[in-house]
């Protein structure tokens, strides 16, 4: 749920001077990228699909104000071409994979707002093909990783343990696809029966489900032991599409900002308003996305999480930034 919140008084914005407008209207360069498991010279995106570092850009006001009137689709092409240099994916062809990734969308939004009592609004995630908020970023993310895989000629086998959503929506993503087969753990009496219905009846030769004893936690030790082995995963060209994958994030950012947004009643205030936002979750990987590049006090978060077992380490529930 979101809602403004409470009304501050708003500060004349002073006037900039005119070269300091023509900077923050300057375009921004694609950003680098540092790997948190090497320590080598910066990466570009395509190297960093997995567990990158960026350094976040500062947005101007005049640009956020620019992404305010910009459709959900739209938001999601100018953050990604933050991220993305043309040098890795053309403008156009960017543009063009985003808006394959959300054809199959129910809503003509793909992403709804719905506005209900008392400053209360429901940012609505679900309209994916498999009703889980994963399809938004999950779907760009499979395009993206397509892009790369044809031009290089290269294949590679995508490992996913699920409790439920991110087996069903990383299938959804990549089926079909020619550059990649995709192996999914599932916890047998984990899931619900319209998620497991949804991993077991996809009929395409590149998807693989297994069914295994445990809970979703107890698979990703065998995950996390496969992955530890840098000569077998190089040799066997794996991958995975967990929730810490930075396409995933930088697709997530979008929600954000969407909302804001939606919500905000002004950005002609200074500071900006700020927007409360309440986020229920699982093991907090819907969290992921929530360092949005930009002016960062403009959101007061609120986490409802499950019991303290269930939090993954270094996760706050309430929480300001």
């Amino acid at each position: 749920g979101l809602r403004p919140s409470p009304a501050r008084t708003a500060e004349p914005r002073p006037r900039r001077r005119p070269a300091a407008a023509a900077a923050a209207a300057r375009v921004l360069d694609p950003c680098p990228y540092s790997s948190t498991v090497r320590t080598h010279k910066p990466s570009p995106f395509l190297e960093c699909l997995s567990i990158p570092f960026p350094k976040l850009p500062q947005l101007s006001i005049e640009t956020l104000r620019q992404w305010s009137t910009l459709s959900y689709p739209g938001l999601v092409k100018e953050l990604c071409t933050l991220f993305i240099g043309p040098e890795l994916i053309p403008r156009d062809v960017l543009n063009g994979l985003i808006d394959q990734a959300f054809s199959r969308f129910r809503h003509r939004e793909v992403v709804h707002l719905s506005r209900l009592r008392n400053g209360l609004n429901v940012l609505e995630l679900w309209h994916g093909v498999t009703y889980a908020f994963k399809d938004l970023s999950l779907c760009c993310t499979a395009q993206f990783l397509q892009y790369f895989l044809e031009k290089k000629e290269k294949h590679v086998t995508v490992v996913v343990g699920t409790s439920g959503d991110t087996g069903s929506a990383a299938i959804e993503s990549v089926q079909g696809a020619k550059n990649m087969d995709i192996i999914v753990l599932l916890p047998k009496g984990h899931c619900t029966k319209i998620q497991e219905l949804q991993m077991t009846t996809v009929l395409r030769e590149n998807v693989h489900v297994f069914g295994v004893e445990g809970n979703s936690d107890e698979l990703d030790e065998p995950i996390k032991a496969v992955f530890a082995d840098v000569a077998f995963v190089k040799k066997h060209n794996l991958m995975s599409l967990n929730s810490i994958n930075w396409s995933r994030v930088l697709v997530q950012m979008a929600h954000h900002f969407f909302a804001y947004f939606q919500c905000a009643p002004s950005l002609d205030m200074d500071p900006l308003p700020r927007v409360e936002v309440v986020v229920p979750t699982g093991a907090a990987g819907n969290l992921a996305g929530k360092e949005t590049p930009g002016q960062k006090r403009a959101f007061q978060k609120n986490a409802c999480g499950p019991s303290p077992s269930r939090r993954p380490l270094g996760c706050n529930y309430e929480e300001e930034d």
